[in-house]
């Protein structure tokens, strides 16, 4: 059972565990717990060895005698209300709920946006019932998608789904398909993008390809579906989810998704039909999301149409 408030178990290593990985060993220690909580645990300093302070390792190997505390911090408190917000489900059981994203729906509570979010519209749909490893701003959150992108989401109802989530996030496990509609045609038609991603040094509003070793490592797939009007609609699998990464990588090779206020570079012809339709996002939509569920072990795989905005302004620029 997870604890809800402030606890500390201690854990000696015994010779069957010896030569084990940190992480290995407690999950064995502390069967009540998952792996990746545990690691989690161990990477933020919550667990520390007898005489020698916090073990930030989850990789060492322990030794028998080895003597670990391992704290458990008190869920904080959330004072986030719930907000009646229509959401589109796609799917929703005891542990996890899958949603179609619309629109200009911010994710979670950050500056500027501190309701009106996913985040509320879940409270209120899930009668509180949200995992809390996000922390108080962020209860259910495994992943996210930008503001005005559409399209799939999944978010945990319980800790044991958010962990067993999470921990596929980490593994790059989870199949993630985007449609953008791209400026120019790229080439070739389908290939791999894989650099480095990291702040801008010039606005730190925007994210930009790094020099290898900064930002963090960045991997999209990317095919030519169609060829439109100077533009493509093209798919974009993620092997890696960073921030704005199908924008900036799309950026990076000189095929800005139409419609990016940030990171687009509109052409006339484009923009005559971006302001007629009243298209002022950029054009992306997460169609595909699949993962294992955490809990039943039952292969998920859900599927989701472009959104009507989006869907005119590919009829627009079909050849």
């Amino acid at each position: 059972m997870e604890h809800q408030g402030a606890s500390v178990e201690h854990v000696d290593i015994h010779a069957d565990w010896a030569g084990w990985r940190l992480d290995r060993a407690l999950a064995a220690a502390l069967p009540a717990y998952s792996r990746e909580r545990l690691k989690t645990l161990i990477s933020s300093g919550q667990v520390e060895e007898q005489g020698k302070g916090a073990a930030r390792d989850p990789g060492r190997k322990v030794k028998l005698g080895d003597h670990f505390a391992v704290h458990f911090p008190a869920a904080v408190a959330m004072d986030l209300v719930g907000q009646d917000i229509p959401l589109d489900v796609v799917y929703e059981d005891d542990h996890l709920i899958v949603i179609d994203k619309q629109a200009g729906l911010v994710v979670h509570p950050a500056a500027g946006n501190y309701d009106g979010t996913l985040v509320n519209a879940l409270l209120h749909h899930c009668a509180g019932s949200l995992s809390g490893i996000g922390g108080v701003a962020r209860p259910g959150i495994v992943h996210r998608i930008d503001k005005d992108t559409t399209g799939l989401m999944v978010a945990a109802k319980t800790d044991k789904a958010h962990e067993g989530l999470a921990a596929q996030f980490a593994k790059h496990s989870i199949e993630r398909r985007y449609q953008a509609i791209v400026a120019g045609m790229p080439m070739p038609l389908s290939g791999r993008i894989d650099n480095w991603i990291g702040r801008s040094s010039q606005n730190r509003q925007k994210m930009a390809v790094q020099e290898e070793g900064r930002g963090r490592h960045a991997v999209t797939h990317y095919k030519v579906v169609t060829p439109l009007k100077n533009a493509a609609l093209v798919e974009c699998q993620l092997e890696t989810g960073r921030t704005h990464q199908v924008r900036v990588h799309m950026t990076s090779i000189g095929h800005p998704l139409l419609g990016d206020p940030v990171y687009g570079r509109t052409r006339s012809d484009h923009k005559s039909i971006l302001t007629d339709l009243g298209f002022a996002r950029q054009a992306l939509h997460a169609a595909v999301l699949g993962f294992i569920h955490p809990v039943t072990r039952e292969t998920l795989r859900f599927e989701s149409k472009m959104h009507q905005d989006m869907q005119e302004l590919f009829s627009k620029l079909v050849l």
